[in-house]
């Protein structure tokens, strides 16, 4: 199924300019919405969820979503619901001790709402297979029909519907939730630190100027490209990466581990290592900066995970971030709303490391 998810992504543009051209236009819309608030207070939260989760949509489904379509909404509220409801203490129970799942709690709510996507995701993969050409491959979803169709008759095929239920199911959360995270991060930050906003808006100023900020000009752009990965690495968005399992019996660190042992690797050990990064409880650009000013990797930034199984959607998640930090910051500046003098960066409730809510004023730039 990763194969499968990995080649099919680049088939529609994942990594290349045909899907660089679909961010841009999210973009766009997504300056709208922002702009038409006319610098008032606003949550981000299901503009930003909308606008990101689009990108991968047009993939799944070969078409976008209207922001104000009902459907759409629902799907994003299912979606940050289960977020953070999966950080809850009754879902931490039930993943402990299984057998707690016969009492009511969250974990009742998480599974009722991974029905009615499910639901939603069935009903569109039938519509799209009484449509299938193939010749016109639209979307993710048809490309894996075909392929179902070519093996009909295999014994043991993994392309049966539930794992497409599945693909479509994690690709459109994984796809919508960390990325649009990252980005209400990145807003957050730079009204708390408007210094920073402005050295970052006179960068745009000086490389881009007016013109449509693009993927590549980040190598021009090394105090920008710093600040995107300080956001990434301050935010932490996925602590405790996800589940993965040992697939043979290993030696590590002195210490036997069994094949097929349950396995979470602790991302924040390193994203906040303080060997690694000078000052790794602040939120400090200068982690990704040499004293030249040219922007520096380090090893232990890994918020994609690492190895053979890191993050699937890792160039998509780096390609929307630059954009759309970009783009919001070269059009607007972002301002805490009236009264409100600083923000509490503590985390809100949820199984990501998500803000707690709170409002933005974008105030457009002349």
């Amino acid at each position: 199924m990763r194969r499968f998810t990995l080649t099919t992504l680049r088939d529609f543009g994942m990594g290349k300019s045909s899907i660089e051209a679909k961010i841009v236009e999210e973009c766009d819309y997504l300056i709208k919405q922002f702009a038409s608030f006319k610098g008032k207070p606003f949550d981000t939260t299901l503009l930003m969820n909308a606008s990101v989760a689009n990108v991968i949509v047009s993939i799944l489904l070969g078409d976008r979503m209207d922001f104000e379509d009902p459907q759409f909404k629902r799907l994003l509220n299912l979606m940050n619901e289960n977020v953070r409801l999966l950080g809850s203490k009754m879902v931490e129970l039930y993943n402990a001790f299984p057998f707690l799942g016969v009492l009511p709690g969250n974990h009742k709510t998480i599974r009722k709402n991974v029905e009615e996507f499910c639901d939603f995701v069935t009903k569109t993969f039938m519509k799209y297979l009484k449509n299938l050409d193939e010749n016109d491959q639209r979307s993710f979803i048809d490309a894996y029909l075909l392929r179902q169709k070519e093996e009909a008759g295999t014994s043991h095929s993994y392309f049966h519907n539930g794992n497409l239920t599945r693909l479509v199911r994690n690709l459109f959360s994984a796809g919508m939730e960390t990325t649009s995270t990252t980005l209400r991060w990145g807003l957050l930050l730079m009204m708390k630190y408007p210094h920073i906003q402005e050295k970052v808006q006179e960068e745009i100023a000086r490389v881009i100027g007016s013109a449509q900020p693009m993927y590549s000009l980040r190598l021009q752009m090394p105090y920008t490209n710093a600040v995107i990965h300080e956001i990434q690495r301050f935010a932490d968005i996925v602590p405790l990466n996800v589940p993965h399992e040992t697939t043979k019996d290993v030696m590590f660190r002195g210490y036997f581990i069994p094949k097929a042992t349950y396995i979470i690797p602790l991302l924040s050990s390193v994203l906040r290592d303080k060997t690694q990064f000078e000052k790794a409880e602040e939120f400090y650009p200068n982690h990704f900066l040499d004293s030249k000013g040219n922007f520096l990797k380090k090893d232990a930034f890994m918020p994609f995970s690492a190895g053979r199984r890191v993050c699937a959607g890792e160039n998509l998640a780096r390609m929307e971030l630059f954009i759309f930090f970009t783009s919001l910051l070269q059009k607007f500046t972002f301002h805490f709303p009236p009264g409100v003098s600083n923000m509490d960066l503590t985390l809100g409730p949820g199984f990501t490391n998500i803000p707690r809510q709170h409002d933005v004023c974008a105030m457009l730039r002349v």
